[in-house]
């Protein structure tokens, strides 16, 4: 009778995409402590983050649900975490003229401060953790993740 250690490594080599899924989730766990002792330094969770960095990108604001569908981590409570920003003053929001039911976000000239602040940073951890690969594995990393996405969504 086979232990259920060897049960479970035999499962895994019979099952190499399983063994990619648990290597990316230890990748992701470990890459993003990384980050968040710098987030923490600013009080930010890595959601509040990812939503002035969305903001940032569209300087004319974005309604809710857009912000909602381009966040790198599904947040349930969209409303919730852009109340905690909007409180901050790092966004604010209103809603739109046309059709009152569209509520518009934009970031807040504090909010651009507070993410300029974390740029050198946050690039200096990204190149820490993942410069040692190179360009050309890095870009082949992105290739092979961008693959892997698309044939789920």
């Amino acid at each position: 009778m086979k232990s259920p250690d060897e049960s479970q490594s035999k499962r895994r080599l019979d099952c190499p995409e399983e063994a990619v899924f648990l290597e990316l989730l230890r990748t992701t766990d470990l890459l993003t402590r990384g980050l968040v002792t710098l987030l923490k330094n600013e009080e930010l969770s890595s959601n509040q983050y990812n939503v002035l960095r969305i903001l940032r990108g569209s300087p004319d604001g974005l309604p809710c649900g857009e912000i909602a569908s381009r966040m790198i981590t599904r947040d349930p409570d969209i409303t919730r975490l852009l109340d905690r920003l909007e409180k901050r003053n790092l966004i604010s929001r209103c809603r739109e003229t046309k059709d009152r039911r569209m509520v518009m976000a934009r970031i807040t000239p504090d909010g651009l401060k507070l993410l300029a602040r974390l740029d050198e940073p946050i690039t200096q951890a990204h190149r820490r953790q993942l410069g040692h690969l190179g360009r050309e594995r890095l870009r082949a990393l992105t290739e092979l993740l961008n693959a892997a996405r698309s044939a789920v969504t």
